[in-house]
């Protein structure tokens, strides 16, 4: 991979491990500087029964060849995600990439919380559809944030991790993306004056730590990587024409074959 984001400051939330690990992962392999935000610092102290803390994801990314700086972070509290953005103000001047990943959806099922996904809705909490529905208010809110400072340099990548849901069966989840997907219609729309361009990125079946303690129940035959969607972002910044996808969703396999990158061996 070509180290073509020497110059690029990125923010990844939820990197604490899957796809948010493996995109700050593809970030440092093109040389990127990539700030990490999440809630687990030490594994003693985990958010969720699995592996994986914001440390461990900036040391991935200093050995791919970035450099990571991580930050604990919970986005449920403005005010922490504002001291984010203030760090980054202070010690790079500019955000040139945000990366929306922070997802709270999947949580219950790893803590037994919510119990098996294929359940009907009426048989999982209520607390289900907030679970999945206040990270869309993430995504608003670091957009905000980043949009203010973007503007003003007229310049900026924010990319929305986001699913197709053309499948029925899960009303919370499903409308939730369908949310981000609209979110990242109407910031594109608003912001292509200032050549600030948002995309919705799909990933496929990714092998996270928890697909892969529940491998039993996945065909993992056609699965991708973390990093996977992490060379899909750093292509996306990359790419000097970027705008042209503004307000788009694209399927990351899609753009493996637009720009010419391949998932893990």
């Amino acid at each position: 991979m070509n180290r073509t984001l020497t110059d690029t400051i990125a923010l990844v939330t939820g990197a604490s491990r899957g796809v948010g690990l493996g995109i700050a992962a593809g970030l440092g392999e093109a040389g990127a500087t990539v700030y990490l935000t999440g809630r687990t610092v030490n594994t003693e102290q985990a958010a969720v029964p699995l592996p994986g803390t914001i440390m461990d994801s900036a040391r991935i990314v200093n050995e791919q060849g970035g450099h990571g700086i991580p930050i604990r972070c919970d986005h449920n509290d403005d005010q922490q995600v504002e001291a984010v953005f203030r760090q980054i103000d202070g010690e790079q001047s500019r955000l040139d990439v945000l990366v929306n990943n922070a997802w709270a959806g999947y949580e219950g099922y790893v803590t037994g919380k919510h119990m098996a996904p294929d359940m009907p809705f009426w048989s999982k909490p209520i607390a289900y559809w907030d679970d999945n529905m206040v990270a869309v208010r993430w995504a608003y809110v670091a957009s905000w944030f980043a949009a203010q400072r973007m503007t003003v340099r007229r310049a900026g990548l924010i990319v929305n991790i986001s699913v197709d849901v053309s499948a029925y069966g899960n009303p919370a989840y499903n409308i939730a993306k369908v949310a981000v997907d609209r979110l990242t219609a109407e910031m594109a729309h608003m912001l292509r004056p200032y050549e600030v361009a948002v995309i919705s990125l799909y990933p496929g079946l990714v092998r996270t730590e928890n697909v892969l303690k529940n491998a039993a129940y996945f065909d993992l035959s056609q699965s991708e990587s973390p990093q996977f969607t992490g060379r899909a972002v750093a292509a996306l910044a990359a790419d000097s024409n970027v705008m042209r996808h503004s307000g788009k969703a694209f399927a990351v396999a899609d753009l493996a074959r637009e720009y010419g990158f391949t998932d893990l061996p």
